[in-house]
């Protein structure tokens, strides 16, 4: 298990560029599994989860070839069914949450597929009732094996042996759920129409990509999505997304110890409010062309409600904000002039990581497992150097951010949880600035 040691109090500046996106990263890698023929997907981030995911693909016969960095072709024409049904690839889909995305395709496709309780981040239960239902609607059938603690899901035993459209209305908009049931519903027989379906970036880049195989989608960007059944997909180019968590995650770096940073080609019109969530704190974010610029800030002052009231920030299915990015969020907020309450909705144990900054001296009140008030310091007392462990990719970054604006020198260990989710990042932070040394 490796740790950071960051020494804290060093201004960065400078130029980053953002990796690409590792949430659509999962989900069009998997999307390949729909065609035997050849499919290029372009800008892929180094970085384990989705290294993982790549690996199990070429378990099941997957091939897969890199030419470049960040440059992947995949051709499905030989999977390994059998390999499938062993308990060897059940407990490496425990192992990886992204594992669950490979349902859809392996449903719709072949007809069949195997799920059992996927790992990653520790922060509360993440229900899989949606991509049950959705697929249960689609015609699919459900047998338990108790001994291997396995669901064999399997498209109807009728003739055609084909998942047939319908109408649903998900419970949820699930990411992962509305992402596994296009991806089920592309092959199917019919019209398969999803109401409440999410439609945030990575879930609209996953459909131009299904378009582009031959797919026939609409709706593309709205919470109804429409997908007509087709015989068969063939192979696409692709070119991922930027990061938006990891743009916000260096949003919130800028803010606490930058001496004037550059985020290059950010997308900025799939980042949604993230950078005004930012600037509700107070933080300048200046959009340059596609870039946004970070100046120094000796303050920062949070807004307040039209109406004087505390700010709140809550997190939202999108177009709202994205959970992924509170934690960062209640760091920066941590040096701000003014108080803020943070409501975490969607997730229920993501706050608990408030404790290692309250070790560090910061200001902050859990009221439960989904509200936080933060009363900022105005950067009139920096954070203490600390020991903790990260829990999960996006409270780890936190630490980080934390760690890197403290007096002192900090450790985190359980680093693999940041590795999950961030390309070499301690290399990119130093080229800026950072003191960060793995050990």
């Amino acid at each position: 298990m490796a740790t950071f040691k960051i020494e804290g109090g060093h201004l960065l500046s400078g130029t980053i560029t953002p990796q690409g996106a590792k949430n659509e990263a999962l989900e069009v890698i998997c999307a390949t599994l729909l065609t035997s023929e050849k499919v290029i997907i372009r800008n892929i981030p180094d970085i384990r989860d989705v290294n993982n995911l790549i690996q199990l693909l070429r378990d099941i016969g997957v091939k897969v070839e890199n030419p470049s960095k960040g440059e992947y072709s995949f051709q499905a024409d030989s999977l390994n069914l059998q390999y499938l049904e062993s308990d060897e690839f059940v407990h490496k889909c425990a192992e990886l949450r992204g594992s669950v995305l490979m349902i859809g395709p392996l449903l719709g496709r072949m007809g069949k597929a195997i799920i059992t309780k996927p790992g990653g981040d520790k922060i509360g239960r993440r229900r899989l009732d949606t991509h049950f239902l959705g697929f249960k609607s689609l015609g699919a059938k459900f047998r338990q094996v108790p001994e291997r603690n396995v669901y064999e899901i399997y498209a109807p035993k009728a003739k055609s042996q084909k998942l047939k459209g319908t109408y649903m209305l998900l419970d949820e908009a699930s990411v992962t759920g509305t992402a596994n049931i296009i991806m089920a519903a592309v092959l199917a027989e019919g019209t398969t129409t999803i109401y409440n379906a999410a439609c945030e970036p990575y879930i609209q880049q996953l459909c131009h990509l299904l378009n582009r195989m031959g797919a026939n989608i609409s709706g593309i960007s709205s919470n109804l999505i429409t997908v007509v059944g087709v015989k068969s997909l063939h192979g696409a180019e692709h070119k991922l997304l930027p990061d938006m968590i990891e743009v916000g995650s260096f949003i919130g770096m800028a803010a606490m110890c930058g001496n004037g940073v550059r985020i290059k080609n950010v997308s900025l019109k799939d980042l949604g409010i993230i950078p005004d969530a930012f600037r509700r704190l107070g933080v300048k974010v200046e959009t340059e062309g596609d870039d946004l610029y970070i100046p120094h800030q000796k303050h920062y002052v949070v807004d307040s409600f039209i109406d004087g009231t505390i700010m709140t920030l809550a997190d939202a299915p999108w177009p709202g904000l994205t959970p992924d990015l509170l934690s960062v969020l209640i760091v920066v907020a941590t040096q701000a002039r003014g108080t803020v309450l943070f409501h975490q909705k969607m997730f229920e144990s993501r706050l608990f990581f408030v404790d290692r900054l309250i070790d560090m001296g910061a200001q902050i009140i859990l009221c439960d497992p989904h509200r936080a008030v933060v009363v900022g310091h105005d950067r009139s007392r920096q954070l203490r150097a600390s020991r903790m462990s990260s829990p999960d990719i996006r409270a780890g970054i936190a630490l980080l951010i934390a760690a890197m604006s403290a007096q002192g020198t900090s450790l985190i260990s359980n680093i693999e949880q940041i590795d999950r989710g961030y390309e070499d990042i301690e290399a990119r932070l130093n080229a800026l600035g950072a003191h960060i040394e793995r050990i």
